[in-house]
């Protein structure tokens, strides 16, 4: 997509017209290389220029990249949140590392039951690159922090399941008013 994502190892500078991410792998999941990020990354590049978002949310934001990815794209404030502590410092760092710290935001929350995450929405745009199950339990949590379509809708990214999940992961999520507009498939993501 529009995503440059690189390491700290690469000394020649970004192609041009590309939004750059200074990524090394680590300690938290998200270096970009792995299908489910790609397929984020893919999505959110397809939405820029044709979708406005203004109240972003990454669930389980790992090493941040897709944090990172839509300041950089939308220039908006992001809230980043993860279960795991360690990620939530790699996040920060690479916050700082990309210079985006006055626009993402990454602290530790158990999925969308937080007060910080409730009283932080309804959110327009919602990533969220976990696993299939999880996914599931939390869906109705999702719906009640995402903007209606009364106010204008929002856009949910979901990512983090095989192809063979992806019908009871939609089905969790179409029970909470929610509709699929398209899917990515790579590599069996």
């Amino acid at each position: 997509g529009r995503y440059f994502i690189y390491g700290t190892h690469y000394d020649t500078p970004p192609p041009p017209g590309r939004l750059a991410i200074l990524l090394n792998p680590g300690r938290a999941f998200g270096s970009g290389e792995h299908a489910t990020t790609m397929g984020c990354l893919l999505a959110l590049s397809d939405l820029i220029g044709i979708k406005k978002f203004t109240n972003p949310l990454d669930m389980g934001c790992g090493s941040g990249i897709l944090s990172i990815a839509i300041a950089k794209a939308w220039r908006v404030a992001v809230r980043a949140v993860d279960i795991e502590t360690n990620s939530v410092i790699v996040a920060r760092d690479n916050i700082r590392r990309n210079g985006v710290p006055g626009l993402v935001r990454a602290s530790r929350s158990n999925g969308y039951g937080s007060p910080e995450v409730i009283q932080g929405g309804p959110y327009d745009l919602v990533v969220s690159n976990i696993l299939a199950n999880p996914l599931c339990r939390m869906a109705k949590g999702l719906g009640r922090v995402s903007r209606r379509a009364s106010a204008g809708g929002g856009v949910v990214i979901l990512a983090g399941f095989l192809e063979c999940d992806a019908n009871r992961v939609y089905a969790a999520h179409y029970r909470q008013g929610f509709r699929l507009i398209r899917s990515y498939h790579i590599n069996g993501w």
